[in-house]
């Protein structure tokens, strides 16, 4: 069979693999730890459930509008004035079969064969994915631990090119967890409006915080700013509802437009009633959200202290997220050898690196329990010190 050609320039997902592996070898009754996934182990939290659950009772089971129910629009655009100082309304928003929905509809909404999108490594694995299908060009700048695996303004504005239609921004980091501070953020926005072309700040983990360190929405910092910039954001990391699939994307009407269009003939609306799950969320108690980080912030420690205390593995601090992202270049392993050892022979899983354009580090996941991690990093470090 011939498939299209875009088929074979897109990797399959390793963080999908690895943790897929993982839990076959669990249904076979192998003591798994796995460090793989990118979701909170905690459960919805009730009041949200609540919701999507009345909503269901009262029989908002029919289609909704492509573009996402009216009342849920509203609320994400309050949302993004309180908290994050940028005056959208209703039509601004587009709500998404999860976060990377959002951001898929943006790339093929806004990226023509040949665009250039700046991505720093390491970077999430799907971003190059998405600007592949669509005929686009990934610009990949590599970012180290000296900088704290953060793009700096020098290195964006030397990678800008007459092609270059899209900057893609995370912050909180997914692999790295590390945090632009607003200093940070206020040069990379002078570098953007400068260029004139986009940003879209992916801000999944903006919840997610520790010590002090502070999530600034780079569109907040003025109107010219603001006017280039696109927000992806969603349910799954701050109220644990990776499985809910609610994501939303916000900016420039036409922009909202051509990705509410687009959808349209895709997916259509999302699930109506878990919609109104997505409204509780937002507008009802945020303890929820609270709960999880102090919790998150006491497992960050302990899998910090312990990989630290590990010879031959270098981990710098995250600020955000749930992950810590090792350098494990002194094992002599590349990011898969070292992650398929390890599975194989200790079954703790981990994430190549090299999934995230960075082979000289691996990801690990602290959204689980403590037993896991106390018992994981004990197998991690038997491994380690096999190899050095």
């Amino acid at each position: 069979m011939k498939l299209a050609a875009r088929v074979s320039q897109v990797t399959p997902s390793i963080t999908l693999a690895i943790a897929a592996k993982a839990k076959a070898m669990k249904a076979e009754g192998i003591d798994v730890c796995s460090f793989s996934a990118g979701e909170p182990d905690f459960d919805t939290p009730e009041h949200i459930k609540a919701a999507a659950a009345k909503a269901l009772a009262e029989g908002k089971t029919k289609y909704g509008p492509a573009a996402g129910e009216p009342k849920l629009r509203e609320a994400i655009a309050r949302k993004l004035k309180n908290d994050n100082g940028l005056d959208y309304k209703a039509e601004n928003v587009i709500v998404t079969n999860g976060g990377k929905h959002s951001l898929y509809n943006l790339i093929v909404a806004l990226i023509d064969p040949g665009d250039e999108v700046i991505i720093p490594a390491p970077y999430w694995l799907s971003y190059p994915e998405m600007v592949t299908l669509v005929g686009g060009k990934s610009v990949i700048v590599p970012t180290d631990a000296s900088t704290g695996y953060k793009i700096t303004p020098e290195q964006l504005k030397k990678a800008i090119t007459p092609k270059t239609k899209l900057f893609v921004l995370n912050s909180p980091s997914n692999p790295t967890g590390m945090v632009y501070t607003p200093e940070e953020i206020k040069a990379l926005a002078k570098v953007v409006v400068d260029a004139d072309i986009f940003v879209v700040s992916d801000e999944i983990y903006e919840k997610i915080l520790y010590d002090g360190a502070e999530h600034i929405s780079i569109g907040s910092l003025g109107k010219e700013i603001f006017d280039r910039t696109l927000i992806s954001n969603g349910f799954a990391k701050a109220y644990s509802m990776t499985g809910w699939r609610l994501g939303y994307l916000a900016g420039p009407v036409e922009i909202i437009k051509a990705a509410s269009s687009i959808q349209g003939h895709s997916t259509s609306n999302v699930c109506t009633f878990a919609q109104y799950g997505a409204i509780a969320a937002l507008e009802e108690s945020q303890d929820c959200v609270e709960e999880m980080r102090q919790a998150f912030a006491k497992r960050r420690q302990v899998m910090l202290d312990r990989l630290n205390a590990i010879p031959g593995l270098s981990t710098a601090k995250p600020d955000g997220a749930f992950y810590l992202f090792p350098d494990i270049s002194k094992t002599g392993l590349n990011s898969l050898e070292f992650c398929n050892a390890l599975l194989e022979e200790h079954q703790v899983a981990v994430i190549p690196g090299g999934a995230f354009g960075a082979d000289h580090n691996i990801r690990l996941s602290y959204a689980t329990d403590m037993a896991t991690i106390e018992k994981g990093m004990d197998r991690l470090e038997k491994f380690v010190r096999s190899r050095i």
